[in-house]
């Protein structure tokens, strides 16, 4: 049984478009590095997850939760197909090993069959994407530094919804909201910016579901893969992700403990997945409502 329906949908949907190629295609090399976990195949085509350090309960020596899954060079030679189960696992190295692995067959399969209702594009961040309005409110799930950053530099309303307060500085806590109040504070998002680890935890499918549909809803990050069907039928109007260029380079930066800084424009371009779906008007264009709730923001955080 999968947790996140998400996932569920999108493995069907790469069994659905590339059948032949999910049985016989194998990993040729995998990575797992400090922050993001990395699967090759045999075909080169290559995907990334996030790497759930910090869910990880036994994060120390010989941890007993990935007892069952092998070395990343003992990965070489097997069947792609095998590792599309370790996304039902719970959160550990070997989801992300799954999703990384599922994230390199959606790579495949863009090239078999680019989605229709979709326009890729590439060299584009999806914060620019996602046209954020002056005076919009902005909820951002997970502490996404690049994102919280450019809110912070535009003077833009926001709220931050994340699980551990310790990921933020000092001048965002006051826009902190605990991860807990997401059902209360999601439905106040003009434009919804969501992490794509919120895969790993299994939040994003509740996270989608609570969002006003005149929201702009955004996922990004490597996690998020080239297969959009899932997330379009859960009114997403961006994903944005990577296209890996140079495979072997890329997973080099990972087994090294690089990030986003160290492979953009050298060895991963960003793109950004539009969806060509008319976006519903916005209910709220009133000015005196993201000042409303940026003077609440600036209570303490419960």
């Amino acid at each position: 049984m999968f947790s996140s329906e998400i996932l569920a949908e999108t493995i069907r949907t790469i069994r659905n478009i590339a059948p032949a190629d999910v049985e016989t295609v194998a990993i040729e090399r995998a990575v797992i590095g400090l922050f993001f976990t990395g699967v090759k195949l045999s075909t080169g085509h290559v995907g990334a997850c996030a790497t759930p350090i910090k869910t990880i309960p036994d994060a120390v020596c010989c941890p007993s939760s990935v007892h069952a899954m092998p070395f990343p060079d003992k990965m070489r030679g097997r069947r792609a197909a095998g590792f599309l189960d370790e996304v039902q696992q719970p959160d550990g190295i070997r989801r992300a090993v799954g999703i990384a692995t599922m994230n390199a067959l959606a790579a495949l399969c863009w090239e078999r069959r680019p989605h229709a209702d979709v326009d890729m594009e590439v060299g584009v961040d999806a914060f620019d994407a996602a046209n954020i309005g002056p005076g919009q409110t902005v909820v951002v799930v997970g502490a996404f530094v690049p994102f919280l950053r450019k809110l912070k530099r535009r003077g833009q309303p926001y709220l931050v919804l994340e699980q551990d307060p310790a990921t933020l500085k000092p001048d965002e806590m006051p826009f902190y909201r605990h991860a807990a109040q997401a059902p209360s504070v999601v439905p106040q998002a003009d434009v919804l910016l969501v992490t794509g680890t919120t895969l790993l935890n299994d939040t994003l499918d509740q996270i989608l579901a609570a969002a006003r549909p005149d929201a702009c809803k955004v996922v990004v990050g490597p996690t998020v893969g080239l297969v959009p069907d899932a997330y379009l039928r859960r009114g997403c109007d961006v994903l944005g992700t990577i296209r890996v260029t140079h495979a072997d380079e890329f997973l080099d930066v990972l087994a090294e403990g690089g990030s986003g800084y160290h492979f953009f424009a050298k060895s991963a371009q960003k793109i950004v997945l539009r969806s060509r779906r008319p976006m519903a008007p916005r209910q709220s264009e009133d000015a005196d409502a993201p000042r409303a709730l940026a003077a609440d923001a600036t209570s303490p955080a419960p």
